[in-house]
Parts: C-alpha cells; structure tokens; sequence
C-alpha cells in the first residue's frame, strides 16, 4: 500500500471490489465534493429477511459499451434523501457493503441509484475516503493495485 503520513494514497480513478456482493473489480470516479458513495442500480426491490428489510438489485459493474450487470442482496440501511448532482433531491436506498481497495478493506455505505447517464458506474464520496484514511493526489489515476477480493471474501 502507497501511502503519505499514514494516509493511503489514492488517484482520481481507481479500481475497488466489493466481495459481499459478488463484484471483483468495478472502475471508481473518486469525488471529495460527495459525502456519500453512490453506485449504479436497476430494478431495485426491497424484501423480508429475517424480520429485516433487504434490497434486492442489479448492480451495473459494466462500462457504458461494455454493459454488464450482476444482481445483488444487501440489508436495506435507510432511505436517505441525497442532493443529486444536477440539484434534485431524490429519495435513494442506502446499504452498508465490505469496500476493498489496494489491500486495504472497510465498510462503505452506498447509495442506489440510476448512473447511467454517467461515465463511471461508481463514485466513491468523502466519507468512505474519511473512514479508509485516503489521500487524494489529483494528479494521479490508478495508484493503488486492482483489489484481490477473494482475499476479503
């Protein structure tokens, strides 16, 4: 792991897994101007399990020519009013899922949401890059290696 007075270095893209929902790499647009990270989903539907609410969707893990979906299962955290990029409040479904990047692994909460309007399938917001003890150089893309997931698996 790179790293910069105890803080990991990170570069404005980089590559992260999130193992608990089957997804081994998916591309990452970093942006400290985020406080929550978000990821894009389709056909997002909540159910009982257990006496608790889950979510049920289809992550997009897929680039804009290359599409590719998995569907996933997480315990339903809050509906969260999030400010969207455009201005719009939107009512969005929020999980908690294990986040790997480099070698490093912690929990990130992420909410739900249409992206497809979007380069990048994913972005990572301040508050995971608070809790991983990241570092942005801006300068750079790509600075830590691509997550070994079944590692955290």
């Amino acid at each position: 792991m790179k790293t910069f007075d105890h803080l990991t270095v990170i570069g404005l893209r980089e590559w992260v897994g999130l193992p608990a929902l089957g997804i081994d790499q998916i591309l990452a647009k970093i942006d400290s101007g985020a406080k929550t990270s978000s990821l894009h989903a389709s056909n997002i539907e909540t159910f009982e399990r257990d006496g608790e609410t889950w979510v049920r969707f289809d992550a997009h893990v897929g680039s804009r020519s290359k599409q590719r979906t998995r569907q996933c299962e997480a315990q339903l955290i809050e509906l969260k009013r999030v400010k969207s990029s455009n201005g719009h409040l939107q009512e969005r479904h929020t999980i908690r899922t294990q986040m790997v990047l480099g070698d490093k692994c912690w929990p990130v909460e992420f909410t739900l949401t249409c992206r497809k309007a979007m380069r990048y399938r994913m972005l990572m917001g301040c508050t995971a890059m608070l809790d991983g003890n990241l570092v942005i150089n801006p300068g750079l893309r790509f600075v830590q290696d691509k997550p070994q997931t079944q590692e955290f698996a």
